[in-house]
């Protein structure tokens, strides 16, 4: 159970980096963040199988390109449905996308490397 709340907490501190760099972005504060990194995990879960699913004939056609337009779209639908955090457009959420992405895989792989020092 820690690690579920240490892998919220990551995401939600990715979402805040990224709200930061990317212009299109913005959040108001920590709940927000908090709040997004939940939505975001519901929306992964949930409607981008769905979405991936349904556009794989465009995906397959494109060479997978058309995957960051899927993450585009559900990071838009993660601004719509939280209050606070704000998607400025298609290309603020494509740049947000590869820029969540990027943030949090550094985040996670930070913090599984504090995990494997700490066992050793």
């Amino acid at each position: 159970m820690p690690q579920f709340f240490l892998t919220w907490l990551a995401t939600a501190a990715s979402l805040f980096i990224t709200a930061i760099v990317v212009p299109g972005l913005a959040i108001t504060g920590a709940p927000p963040a908090l709040i997004g990194a939940a939505v975001l995990g519901f929306v992964n879960a949930i409607i981008k199988p769905i979405l991936v699913i349904f556009t794989l004939p465009l995906t397959i056609l494109t060479l997978g390109l058309f995957l960051f337009v899927i993450n585009a779209i559900t990071l838009g639908l993660v601004g719509y449905l939280t209050p606070g955090l704000t998607v400025g457009g298609f290309f603020p959420a494509i740049i947000g996308s590869i820029v969540l992405t990027f943030v949090s895989s550094v985040i996670n792989q930070l913090i599984g490397q504090e995990d494997t020092e700490q066992l050793q």
